[in-house]
Protein backbone atom coordinates (compact mmCIF):
# COMPACT_ATOMS: atom_id res chain seq x y z
CA UNK A 1 0.00 0.00 0.00
CA UNK A 2 2.94 2.70 0.82
CA UNK A 3 4.29 2.05 -2.49
CA UNK A 4 1.01 2.40 -4.13
CA UNK A 5 0.62 5.76 -2.20
CA UNK A 6 3.92 6.78 -3.28
CA UNK A 7 3.37 6.23 -6.90
CA UNK A 8 -0.24 8.72 -6.49
CA UNK A 9 2.08 11.07 -4.93
CA UNK A 10 4.69 10.95 -7.40
CA UNK A 11 1.89 11.03 -10.22
CA UNK A 12 1.96 15.27 -11.86
CA UNK A 13 -0.78 14.82 -13.85
CA UNK A 14 -3.22 15.90 -11.90
CA UNK A 15 -1.34 18.71 -9.81
CA UNK A 16 -3.02 22.50 -10.49
CA UNK A 17 -5.74 21.04 -13.41
CA UNK A 18 -9.38 21.56 -13.75
CA UNK A 19 -11.22 18.12 -13.42
CA UNK A 20 -12.80 19.16 -16.94
CA UNK A 21 -16.66 17.76 -15.55
CA UNK A 22 -18.44 20.58 -14.44
CA UNK A 23 -21.37 22.40 -14.41
CA UNK A 24 -19.73 24.69 -12.62
CA UNK A 25 -17.72 22.60 -14.68
CA UNK A 26 -14.24 22.44 -13.25
CA UNK A 27 -14.56 24.63 -15.39
CA UNK A 28 -18.03 25.61 -15.92
CA UNK A 29 -20.22 22.46 -17.15
CA UNK A 30 -19.87 19.05 -16.10
CA UNK A 31 -21.25 19.07 -12.67
CA UNK A 32 -18.43 19.66 -10.15
CA UNK A 33 -19.68 22.98 -7.97
CA UNK A 34 -18.33 26.50 -7.05
CA UNK A 35 -16.78 26.03 -3.72
CA UNK A 36 -17.33 27.92 -0.85
CA UNK A 37 -14.80 30.73 0.49
CA UNK A 38 -13.28 28.79 3.09
CA UNK A 39 -13.54 24.84 3.92
CA UNK A 40 -16.16 24.72 7.16
CA UNK A 41 -14.51 23.01 10.31
CA UNK A 42 -15.09 19.30 10.20
CA UNK A 43 -17.91 18.31 12.96
CA UNK A 44 -15.78 16.41 16.05
CA UNK A 45 -17.54 12.98 16.13
CA UNK A 46 -19.37 12.51 19.57
CA UNK A 47 -17.94 10.16 21.80
CA UNK A 48 -19.07 6.30 21.66
CA UNK A 49 -19.67 6.39 18.22
CA UNK A 50 -17.84 4.45 15.14
CA UNK A 51 -16.38 7.54 13.64
CA UNK A 52 -16.14 7.63 9.44
CA UNK A 53 -14.55 10.88 7.56
CA UNK A 54 -16.47 11.81 4.25
CA UNK A 55 -14.76 14.20 2.27
CA UNK A 56 -16.52 15.95 -0.49
CA UNK A 57 -16.55 19.04 -3.47
CA UNK A 58 -20.12 20.36 -2.61
CA UNK A 59 -19.77 24.11 -1.72
CA UNK A 60 -22.69 26.92 -1.81
CA UNK A 61 -25.98 25.65 -1.31
CA UNK A 62 -25.50 22.07 -2.40
CA UNK A 63 -22.49 22.00 0.39
CA UNK A 64 -26.20 22.71 2.42
CA UNK A 65 -27.64 20.08 0.83
CA UNK A 66 -25.18 17.53 1.72
CA UNK A 67 -24.63 18.48 5.46
CA UNK A 68 -28.33 17.78 5.46
CA UNK A 69 -28.32 14.34 3.84
CA UNK A 70 -25.31 13.78 6.63
CA UNK A 71 -27.08 14.80 9.39
CA UNK A 72 -30.25 12.27 8.32
CA UNK A 73 -27.52 9.56 8.38
CA UNK A 74 -26.14 10.74 11.89
CA UNK A 75 -29.97 10.86 13.17
CA UNK A 76 -30.76 7.66 11.81
CA UNK A 77 -27.80 5.69 13.21
CA UNK A 78 -27.04 6.11 16.63
CA UNK A 79 -23.91 4.47 16.54
CA UNK A 80 -22.28 6.01 13.73
CA UNK A 81 -20.81 9.62 13.01
CA UNK A 82 -20.41 10.78 9.56
CA UNK A 83 -17.89 13.44 9.88
CA UNK A 84 -18.44 15.35 6.37
CA UNK A 85 -15.66 17.78 5.38
CA UNK A 86 -16.03 20.25 2.08
CA UNK A 87 -12.44 19.84 0.82
CA UNK A 88 -12.51 22.10 -2.54
CA UNK A 89 -13.50 21.88 -5.37
CA UNK A 90 -12.67 18.14 -7.20
CA UNK A 91 -8.91 18.81 -8.40
CA UNK A 92 -8.47 20.27 -5.18
CA UNK A 93 -9.82 17.15 -3.32
CA UNK A 94 -7.90 15.23 -5.72
CA UNK A 95 -4.64 16.44 -4.56
CA UNK A 96 -5.49 16.40 -1.22
CA UNK A 97 -5.79 12.69 -1.67
CA UNK A 98 -2.77 11.91 -3.31
CA UNK A 99 -1.45 13.80 -0.20
CA UNK A 100 -3.44 11.71 2.54
CA UNK A 101 -3.15 8.30 0.88
CA UNK A 102 0.81 9.08 1.03
CA UNK A 103 0.66 9.97 4.52
CA UNK A 104 -1.60 7.06 5.53
CA UNK A 105 -4.39 9.16 6.27
CA UNK A 106 -6.84 9.33 3.60
CA UNK A 107 -10.79 9.48 4.50
CA UNK A 108 -12.85 6.21 5.12
CA UNK A 109 -15.09 7.66 2.11
CA UNK A 110 -14.46 10.29 -0.42
CA UNK A 111 -16.07 12.15 -3.56
CA UNK A 112 -13.65 11.43 -6.31
CA UNK A 113 -14.52 13.28 -9.70
CA UNK A 114 -15.47 10.93 -12.50
CA UNK A 115 -12.40 10.90 -14.42
CA UNK A 116 -9.81 10.79 -11.88
CA UNK A 117 -11.00 7.49 -10.67
CA UNK A 118 -8.69 5.65 -12.80
CA UNK A 119 -5.48 7.01 -11.26
CA UNK A 120 -6.44 5.64 -7.67
CA UNK A 121 -7.92 2.35 -9.13
CA UNK A 122 -4.85 1.87 -10.89
CA UNK A 123 -2.42 2.42 -7.57
CA UNK A 124 -4.88 -0.24 -5.84
CA UNK A 125 -5.66 2.28 -2.39
CA UNK A 126 -9.57 2.30 -3.41
CA UNK A 127 -11.73 -0.78 -1.52
CA UNK A 128 -13.53 -3.29 -4.10
CA UNK A 129 -17.10 -2.93 -3.25
CA UNK A 130 -18.43 -6.00 -5.00
CA UNK A 131 -18.42 -8.28 -1.89
CA UNK A 132 -20.33 -5.11 -0.08
CA UNK A 133 -23.09 -5.47 -2.56
CA UNK A 134 -23.44 -9.05 -2.83
CA UNK A 135 -23.76 -8.90 0.82
CA UNK A 136 -26.06 -6.36 0.89
CA UNK A 137 -28.13 -8.46 -1.92
CA UNK A 138 -26.96 -5.82 -4.43
CA UNK A 139 -25.95 -5.73 -8.13
CA UNK A 140 -24.32 -3.20 -10.41
CA UNK A 141 -27.80 -4.34 -12.70
CA UNK A 142 -29.75 -1.88 -10.38
CA UNK A 143 -27.87 1.42 -11.10
CA UNK A 144 -28.30 3.40 -14.39
CA UNK A 145 -25.53 1.95 -16.82
CA UNK A 146 -25.17 5.13 -18.19
CA UNK A 147 -23.32 6.38 -15.33
CA UNK A 148 -21.04 3.52 -14.55
CA UNK A 149 -18.39 4.02 -17.19
CA UNK A 150 -16.14 4.93 -14.27
CA UNK A 151 -16.67 2.41 -11.44
CA UNK A 152 -14.81 -0.92 -12.54
CA UNK A 153 -11.21 -0.90 -12.90
CA UNK A 154 -8.89 -3.92 -12.75
CA UNK A 155 -11.91 -6.16 -12.79
CA UNK A 156 -12.89 -4.23 -9.13
CA UNK A 157 -15.97 -2.07 -8.63
CA UNK A 158 -14.33 0.77 -7.33
CA UNK A 159 -16.68 3.93 -6.99
CA UNK A 160 -20.59 4.18 -7.31
CA UNK A 161 -22.40 7.05 -9.02
CA UNK A 162 -23.59 9.96 -6.55
CA UNK A 163 -24.02 13.67 -7.98
CA UNK A 164 -23.70 13.03 -11.69
CA UNK A 165 -24.70 15.37 -14.48
CA UNK A 166 -24.75 15.48 -18.44
CA UNK A 167 -24.42 18.33 -21.00
CA UNK A 168 -27.96 18.71 -22.56
CA UNK A 169 -29.40 21.62 -24.75
CA UNK A 170 -31.40 24.52 -22.97
CA UNK A 171 -33.48 26.48 -25.17
CA UNK A 172 -35.38 29.43 -25.21
CA UNK A 173 -38.96 28.43 -27.10
CA UNK A 174 -40.37 31.38 -26.92
CA UNK A 175 -37.83 33.19 -29.14
CA UNK A 176 -37.96 30.05 -31.79
CA UNK A 177 -42.14 30.33 -31.92
CA UNK A 178 -41.92 33.87 -32.61
CA UNK A 179 -40.04 32.62 -35.72
CA UNK A 180 -41.17 29.94 -36.65
CA UNK A 181 -38.92 27.60 -35.71
CA UNK A 182 -38.55 23.55 -34.48
CA UNK A 183 -35.91 23.21 -31.81
CA UNK A 184 -33.45 21.37 -33.91
CA UNK A 185 -32.22 17.97 -33.57
CA UNK A 186 -29.55 17.45 -35.84
CA UNK A 187 -26.62 19.31 -36.22
CA UNK A 188 -28.09 20.95 -39.83
CA UNK A 189 -31.00 21.51 -38.20
CA UNK A 190 -28.98 23.58 -35.65
CA UNK A 191 -26.83 25.37 -38.14
CA UNK A 192 -30.61 26.76 -39.65
CA UNK A 193 -32.15 27.43 -36.24
CA UNK A 194 -28.86 29.31 -34.93
CA UNK A 195 -28.28 31.54 -38.43
CA UNK A 196 -32.00 32.38 -38.13
CA UNK A 197 -31.98 33.78 -34.55
CA UNK A 198 -29.09 36.40 -35.30
CA UNK A 199 -30.03 39.99 -35.08
CA UNK A 200 -27.12 42.14 -36.10
CA UNK A 201 -26.52 45.23 -34.37
CA UNK A 202 -23.72 47.61 -36.59
CA UNK A 203 -20.19 45.71 -36.74
CA UNK A 204 -21.72 43.33 -33.30
CA UNK A 205 -24.92 41.60 -33.03
CA UNK A 206 -28.08 41.72 -30.67
CA UNK A 207 -28.45 38.70 -30.47
CA UNK A 208 -26.87 35.10 -31.54
CA UNK A 209 -27.85 31.91 -32.06
CA UNK A 210 -26.07 28.97 -30.14
CA UNK A 211 -23.36 29.71 -26.94
CA UNK A 212 -21.66 27.04 -24.94
CA UNK A 213 -19.25 27.51 -22.23
CA UNK A 214 -15.25 27.08 -23.05
CA UNK A 215 -14.96 23.27 -22.20
CA UNK A 216 -13.71 20.25 -23.95
CA UNK A 217 -16.78 18.72 -22.63
CA UNK A 218 -19.40 19.58 -25.84
CA UNK A 219 -16.63 19.44 -28.29
CA UNK A 220 -16.37 15.69 -26.41
CA UNK A 221 -19.79 15.85 -27.16
CA UNK A 222 -19.57 16.34 -30.94
CA UNK A 223 -16.90 13.90 -31.08
CA UNK A 224 -19.49 11.39 -30.26
CA UNK A 225 -22.00 12.15 -31.52
CA UNK A 226 -20.34 11.50 -35.32
CA UNK A 227 -19.47 7.93 -34.31
CA UNK A 228 -15.75 8.70 -33.14
CA UNK A 229 -14.10 8.79 -30.01
CA UNK A 230 -11.14 10.97 -28.21
CA UNK A 231 -8.33 7.67 -27.92
CA UNK A 232 -8.36 4.45 -29.60
CA UNK A 233 -9.11 1.27 -28.22
CA UNK A 234 -6.06 0.56 -27.23
CA UNK A 235 -5.19 4.06 -26.13
CA UNK A 236 -1.97 4.74 -28.15
CA UNK A 237 -3.49 7.15 -30.34
CA UNK A 238 -5.74 10.18 -30.89
CA UNK A 239 -8.91 8.30 -32.95
CA UNK A 240 -10.43 11.56 -33.78
CA UNK A 241 -7.45 13.43 -35.17
CA UNK A 242 -7.20 10.45 -37.16
CA UNK A 243 -10.83 9.67 -38.46
CA UNK A 244 -11.31 13.35 -39.56
CA UNK A 245 -13.28 14.23 -36.81
CA UNK A 246 -11.38 16.88 -35.45
CA UNK A 247 -11.38 18.87 -38.38
CA UNK A 248 -15.23 17.96 -39.13
CA UNK A 249 -16.44 19.43 -35.58
CA UNK A 250 -14.13 22.46 -35.60
CA UNK A 251 -15.18 23.45 -39.00
CA UNK A 252 -18.86 23.28 -37.92
CA UNK A 253 -18.43 25.38 -35.11
CA UNK A 254 -16.00 28.47 -37.15
CA UNK A 255 -18.56 28.26 -39.66
CA UNK A 256 -21.40 29.22 -37.35
CA UNK A 257 -19.22 31.52 -35.49
CA UNK A 258 -18.47 33.41 -38.79
CA UNK A 259 -21.89 33.99 -39.21
CA UNK A 260 -22.42 35.18 -35.82
CA UNK A 261 -24.43 32.36 -35.38
CA UNK A 262 -22.09 31.23 -32.77
CA UNK A 263 -21.09 33.01 -29.32
CA UNK A 264 -17.97 31.83 -27.77
CA UNK A 265 -16.78 33.21 -24.76
CA UNK A 266 -13.82 33.96 -23.31
CA UNK A 267 -12.15 31.58 -21.12
CA UNK A 268 -12.75 33.21 -18.04
CA UNK A 269 -15.77 32.62 -16.22
CA UNK A 270 -17.06 31.73 -19.32
CA UNK A 271 -20.25 29.51 -17.51
CA UNK A 272 -21.61 32.41 -16.17
CA UNK A 273 -21.27 34.60 -18.83
CA UNK A 274 -23.29 32.31 -21.04
CA UNK A 275 -25.49 31.44 -18.87
CA UNK A 276 -26.63 35.19 -18.29
CA UNK A 277 -26.79 35.65 -21.91
CA UNK A 278 -29.25 33.00 -22.44
CA UNK A 279 -31.47 34.19 -19.45
CA UNK A 280 -31.42 37.68 -20.66
CA UNK A 281 -32.20 36.57 -24.19
CA UNK A 282 -28.97 37.28 -25.77
CA UNK A 283 -28.89 33.93 -27.28
CA UNK A 284 -31.71 31.30 -28.21
CA UNK A 285 -29.87 27.82 -27.47
CA UNK A 286 -27.63 26.90 -24.91
CA UNK A 287 -25.26 23.36 -24.48
CA UNK A 288 -25.05 23.90 -20.87
CA UNK A 289 -24.81 20.82 -17.54
CA UNK A 290 -28.09 19.69 -16.76
CA UNK A 291 -27.18 20.88 -13.32
CA UNK A 292 -28.12 24.31 -14.54
CA UNK A 293 -32.00 23.24 -15.11
CA UNK A 294 -33.13 24.45 -11.69
CA UNK A 295 -31.64 27.89 -12.29
CA UNK A 296 -33.10 28.30 -15.24
CA UNK A 297 -36.42 27.65 -14.17
CA UNK A 298 -36.43 29.87 -11.67
CA UNK A 299 -34.83 32.74 -13.14
CA UNK A 300 -36.12 33.08 -16.88
CA UNK A 301 -38.79 34.76 -18.11
CA UNK A 302 -39.53 33.00 -21.59
CA UNK A 303 -41.21 29.63 -22.00
CA UNK A 304 -38.11 27.48 -21.27
CA UNK A 305 -37.43 23.74 -22.83
CA UNK A 306 -34.57 20.81 -22.52
CA UNK A 307 -33.74 18.69 -25.16
CA UNK A 308 -31.04 16.18 -26.12
CA UNK A 309 -27.94 17.59 -27.47
CA UNK A 310 -28.45 17.56 -31.48
CA UNK A 311 -27.24 14.57 -33.23
CA UNK A 312 -24.46 14.22 -36.42
CA UNK A 313 -24.40 10.58 -37.32
CA UNK A 314 -26.04 9.80 -33.80
CA UNK A 315 -27.29 11.10 -30.25
CA UNK A 316 -24.33 10.52 -27.71
CA UNK A 317 -23.24 12.85 -24.97
CA UNK A 318 -20.56 12.18 -22.03
CA UNK A 319 -21.41 12.42 -18.73
CA UNK A 320 -20.16 14.33 -15.85
CA UNK A 321 -19.99 15.16 -11.64
CA UNK A 322 -18.20 12.69 -9.62
CA UNK A 323 -18.46 9.24 -7.61
CA UNK A 324 -18.31 7.93 -4.04
CA UNK A 325 -15.40 5.60 -3.08
CA UNK A 326 -13.89 3.86 -0.32
CA UNK A 327 -10.45 3.84 0.66
CA UNK A 328 -8.64 0.70 0.90
CA UNK A 329 -7.06 2.03 4.12
CA UNK A 330 -9.96 2.48 6.03
CA UNK A 331 -9.76 0.80 9.33
CA UNK A 332 -14.02 0.83 9.57
CA UNK A 333 -15.18 -0.58 6.42
CA UNK A 334 -18.18 -1.92 7.24
CA UNK A 335 -19.32 1.13 8.66
CA UNK A 336 -18.06 3.19 5.67
CA UNK A 337 -20.05 0.69 4.04
CA UNK A 338 -23.13 0.96 6.06
CA UNK A 339 -22.97 5.07 4.79
CA UNK A 340 -22.52 3.98 1.17
CA UNK A 341 -25.35 1.55 1.02
CA UNK A 342 -27.42 4.23 2.35
CA UNK A 343 -26.10 6.70 0.03
CA UNK A 344 -27.01 4.30 -2.73
CA UNK A 345 -30.03 2.96 -1.21
CA UNK A 346 -32.42 4.89 1.13
CA UNK A 347 -35.06 7.45 -0.28
CA UNK A 348 -33.51 10.35 2.60
CA UNK A 349 -29.84 9.40 0.99
CA UNK A 350 -28.57 9.99 -2.54
CA UNK A 351 -32.20 10.24 -3.51
CA UNK A 352 -33.18 13.17 -1.39
CA UNK A 353 -29.74 14.98 -2.36
CA UNK A 354 -30.60 14.23 -6.27
CA UNK A 355 -33.90 15.94 -5.64
CA UNK A 356 -32.21 18.92 -3.60
CA UNK A 357 -29.72 19.19 -5.82
CA UNK A 358 -30.88 18.54 -8.89
CA UNK A 359 -28.15 16.05 -10.51
CA UNK A 360 -29.25 12.77 -12.03
CA UNK A 361 -30.69 9.67 -10.25
CA UNK A 362 -28.42 6.93 -10.27
CA UNK A 363 -30.51 3.63 -9.76
CA UNK A 364 -33.14 2.29 -11.14
CA UNK A 365 -35.01 2.11 -8.08
CA UNK A 366 -34.48 5.80 -7.64
CA UNK A 367 -36.01 6.44 -11.11
CA UNK A 368 -39.35 4.36 -10.29
CA UNK A 369 -39.53 6.19 -7.07
CA UNK A 370 -42.80 7.87 -6.31
CA UNK A 371 -41.23 10.91 -5.20
CA UNK A 372 -38.67 11.12 -8.06
CA UNK A 373 -42.07 10.32 -10.83
CA UNK A 374 -43.59 13.52 -9.02
CA UNK A 375 -40.77 15.39 -9.84
CA UNK A 376 -40.49 14.72 -13.48
CA UNK A 377 -44.08 15.46 -13.79
CA UNK A 378 -44.01 18.65 -12.02
CA UNK A 379 -40.18 19.37 -14.21
CA UNK A 380 -40.65 17.68 -17.05
CA UNK A 381 -37.27 19.55 -17.98
CA UNK A 382 -35.54 17.23 -15.92
CA UNK A 383 -36.36 13.89 -17.23
CA UNK A 384 -35.18 15.02 -20.48
CA UNK A 385 -31.88 14.92 -18.98
CA UNK A 386 -31.69 11.57 -17.50
CA UNK A 387 -33.85 9.70 -20.50
CA UNK A 388 -30.62 11.31 -22.48
CA UNK A 389 -28.46 9.30 -20.72
CA UNK A 390 -29.47 5.74 -22.90
CA UNK A 391 -26.98 7.34 -25.65
CA UNK A 392 -23.99 8.50 -22.89
CA UNK A 393 -20.44 7.61 -23.42
CA UNK A 394 -17.17 7.53 -21.76
CA UNK A 395 -14.26 7.51 -23.82
CA UNK A 396 -11.58 9.53 -21.94
CA UNK A 397 -10.60 6.83 -19.59
CA UNK A 398 -6.68 6.84 -19.42
CA UNK A 399 -4.17 7.60 -17.02
CA UNK A 400 -3.01 10.66 -18.95
CA UNK A 401 -6.13 12.22 -20.10
CA UNK A 402 -5.13 15.28 -17.73
CA UNK A 403 -2.47 16.55 -19.27
CA UNK A 404 -3.67 15.54 -22.28
CA UNK A 405 -6.76 17.84 -21.66
CA UNK A 406 -4.62 20.64 -20.99
CA UNK A 407 -2.86 20.32 -24.38
CA UNK A 408 -6.52 19.81 -26.34
CA UNK A 409 -7.78 22.95 -24.37
CA UNK A 410 -4.84 25.15 -25.26
CA UNK A 411 -5.84 23.84 -28.95
CA UNK A 412 -9.14 24.86 -28.58
CA UNK A 413 -8.20 28.07 -27.42
CA UNK A 414 -5.86 28.66 -30.81
CA UNK A 415 -8.97 27.51 -33.14
CA UNK A 416 -11.28 29.34 -32.16
CA UNK A 417 -9.82 32.45 -30.40
CA UNK A 418 -6.92 32.88 -32.64
CA UNK A 419 -7.97 31.50 -36.11
CA UNK A 420 -5.04 28.77 -36.00
CA UNK A 421 -5.45 26.45 -38.79
CA UNK A 422 -7.10 23.79 -37.47
CA UNK A 423 -5.56 20.77 -39.30
CA UNK A 424 -2.52 22.32 -38.22
CA UNK A 425 -3.09 22.71 -34.69
CA UNK A 426 -4.55 19.29 -34.59
CA UNK A 427 -1.59 17.98 -35.89
CA UNK A 428 0.46 19.75 -33.22
CA UNK A 429 -1.99 18.35 -30.53
CA UNK A 430 -2.05 14.92 -31.73
CA UNK A 431 1.80 15.16 -31.62
CA UNK A 432 1.67 15.95 -28.00
CA UNK A 433 -1.20 13.69 -26.88
CA UNK A 434 0.51 10.78 -28.01
CA UNK A 435 3.75 11.22 -26.20
CA UNK A 436 1.90 11.49 -23.40
CA UNK A 437 0.19 8.45 -24.00
CA UNK A 438 3.48 7.08 -24.20
CA UNK A 439 4.69 8.18 -20.90
CA UNK A 440 1.93 6.22 -18.83
CA UNK A 441 2.64 2.71 -20.77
Amino acid sequence: MKKNATMIMASTMLLGVLAGCSSAPQSTSTGGTTPSPAAPAATPAKAGKTTIQYWHSMGGANGEFTDAMIKRFNDSHPNIEVVGTFQGSYDEVVTKLQQAAAAGSAPDVSMLERSFVQLFADADVLEDLTPYLKKSNLSTDGFVQGLMGHSTFNKKLVTLPLNRSTPIMHVNKTMLDEMGLKIPTTWEELKTVSNALVIKDGSGYKRQGLSMPFDDWYIQAMITQSKSRFFNEAGTTMEFIDAGVGNKVFSYLKDLQSTGALFYPPTQDSGNIVKQMFTEGKIGILFESTGTIGGFLKNVKFDYKTAFLPKNEVFANPTGGANVTMFASSKNKDTAWEFLNWLMTDPQGGQQFVIDTGYLPFTKKMVESKEIKELYAKEPNRQVAYDQLQYGIDTNKNLAWTPIIQEFRSAMQAIMYDNKDINATLTTFKTAAEKLLKGVK
